[in-house]
Order: C-alpha cells, then structure tokens, then sequence
C-alpha cells in the first residue's frame, strides 16, 4: 500500500509541476517593460485612421493598412482583404460619404516583442455605439493595421428583438454558409 500511494504521490507531484508551466506557457503574454511609448503611438494612428475616413481621405486613410490587411464589416458578408476593401469604399469616399467614428474607450495589448499589438474599441459612429477591434503591427518604425473588425453592439435586453428582426436573412445566409 505504501509503494501505490507513494508512487500516486509522485504521480500527482509530476502533474502538478507540468501543470504549472504549461499554465505560465498558456497565459496572455505579460506587457514589454516599456509600451507606454508605443501605446500613444498607436492610439494617435487609430485617431488619424478614423479623421482620414470622416474627411474622405482616400489615400490616407488606406495607407493606415498594412499590405495583405484585412477588413471585416458589421454584415456578417463583409470580410474583405485591402484591395477589395477600397474597391467597395471607394465610391462612398468619392462622394463624400464616408463614416465618421469616435473613440469613447480604448484598450491595446502587446505581443512580446511590441512589434504586434491588438485593440479593442468602443466608437460613437452614425450606427450609436460600434465596436472596433483589431490588429497593428510595426513596419519600418509605423503602426499599420493588419486586421480590423467593426461590430455593432446590441444592448441584452433588446437582443430578442433583433435577432426577430435579423432572423429571415441570417437563416438563409446561415444556410448558404453551411453547404
């Protein structure tokens, strides 16, 4: 009985130390010393990215991207890579009928080495409150965005109504998604 509990002992001992990395390994990246820097340098290109849009400044505005970015739009259809993504809004911003966001709220995270970050945001914009997130990374000493993802928000309790609401065209486009 001795050696069975000593070995389930060690057993257990094993498991609790590899547990333990493994759980260092798996948790979010601790910030780099210094990002302060970096965090201001970034919020400022976010702001110059939304007044470049609320101006209709073409050029830009999609010179924030990085090359290969991608852009994902509150319609569930709307994941464009850059060049199609300026394709679709080039007409809005020839006409002078762009989107005109504003931070209410700003949260950025760092990768390890900060040449990566993501961000999460809350925007005022002509839909009420949105939410921007994404990725940036750093080229040649600038912030460019990688990835963006503007949503919608749905306070909880009218959620059952739009998604009454939503219900018919989702289906069908859930539908479609699925073969």
């Amino acid at each position: 009985m001795k050696i069975h509990s000593g070995i389930f002992l060690l057993s257990l001992t094993v498991i609790i130390l590899f547990s333990c990395k493994e759980g260092k390994e798996n948790a979010p990246s601790s910030q780099p010393a210094d990002v302060t820097g970096e965090k201001k340098q970034i919020s400022s290109m976010l702001d110059s990215f939304n007044i470049a849009a609320a101006n209709a400044e073409y050029d830009r505005y999609f010179n924030y991207y990085a090359e290969g970015a991608t852009f994902n739009g509150t319609d569930a259809t709307e994941n464009w890579d850059k060049k199609a993504f300026m394709a679709w809004a080039k007409p809005f911003f020839d006409k002078k009928t762009t989107w005109n966001f504003s931070v209410l709220k700003r949260n950025i995270y760092f990768g390890k080495q900060a040449d990566i970050a993501w961000f999460e945001e809350l925007l005022s914009t002509q839909m009420k409150i949105c939410r921007g997130s994404g990725v940036v990374v750093k080229q040649n000493d600038q912030w460019k965005v990688q990835q963006y993802v503007l949503s919608t928000t749905v306070p909880n309790n009218v959620l059952d109504t739009v998604i009454k609401i939503k219900s018919p065209e989702e289906d069908s486009l859930i539908s479609q998604l699925k073969r």
